[in-house]
């Protein structure tokens, strides 16, 4: 009897320990579970620091021709076109290492961009569709005069691809917050007035042969960031190709 006790008592622990071990297990998956969530939702509540945008000179113009928004002085000798998607982390790249160099450009009127915003990855949002959100409301940004500063804190606040972007209310009140107050911003951003526009010249920008690069094992195609000058592909990798676009 006292054997059998012992062995009762045993398959107790073991028991026991099972059932712990099925706890801890389940524990680490729904603490797994939150913390993936919470990391993905992490800009979810977040206030678009406006604190990183550009000091443009006074004369600098920022005007909006449908859908791509040139910044520069008039007069200026040199022009890039630069195809960027507000989610693209090597956009956000470029961004973080050409951003210095191209202002200064404009500022000493050497220089004028055209920017192109590519919705490419609007499914690459969790949910879907910041890149043609951030698109739309950059261009808002643009009648407003405020472009580049708005552009600028985008890249500088870049969400993760993947996850979530930022919702039409963070982007509005990232535009108060870099001095634009007339009204209609707001709306067109709620109204998504530009989407349309958007995703036609995306679709003509991603079946121009001029913009085609070779991304190796075979592909060809469109992909962001990309620079273009006199209407030719800028290989940017190269650290001295602003100087040679601006002579």
């Amino acid at each position: 009897m006292v054997a059998q006790a012992r062995g009762t008592s045993g398959d107790r622990r073991k028991w026991i320990i099972g059932i712990g071990a099925v706890v801890v297990v389940a524990a680490l998956v729904i603490g797994g579970v939150i913390w993936t969530i919470s990391d993905r939702n992490k800009t979810e509540g977040q206030v678009i620091d406006a604190g990183t945008t550009s000091a443009l000179a006074g004369d600098v113009t920022q005007k909006r021709d449908g859908v791509v928004v040139t910044v520069g002085k008039p007069g200026a000798k040199a022009t890039i076109d630069v195809y960027a998607d507000f989610l693209c982390p090597i956009c956000g790249e470029f961004e973080k290492q050409y951003k210095g160099q191209i202002e200064q450009a404009i500022n000493d009127g050497k220089l004028q961009v055209r920017y192109h915003m590519v919705p490419l990855l609007t499914q690459r949002s969790s949910p879907p569709g910041y890149s043609l959100d951030s698109a739309n409301a950059a261009l808002a940004a643009a009648d407003a005069g405020k472009f580049l500063q708005f552009h600028d804190a985008l890249f500088a606040n870049q969400p993760e691809e993947g996850k979530r972007g930022y919702d039409k209310a963070q982007l509005i009140e990232l535009g108060k917050n870099v001095g634009i107050t007339d009204p209609a911003f707001a709306q067109t951003v709620n109204a998504g007035t530009y989407e349309q526009q958007l995703n036609t010249a995306f679709q003509q920008i991603e079946n121009d042969p001029k913009l085609a690069q070779d991304f190796g094992g075979g592909q060809r195609g469109f992909g962001t960031p990309t620079v273009t000058a006199n209407g030719s592909i800028v290989s940017w990798q190269d650290p001295g190709w602003l100087t040679k676009v601006t002579g």
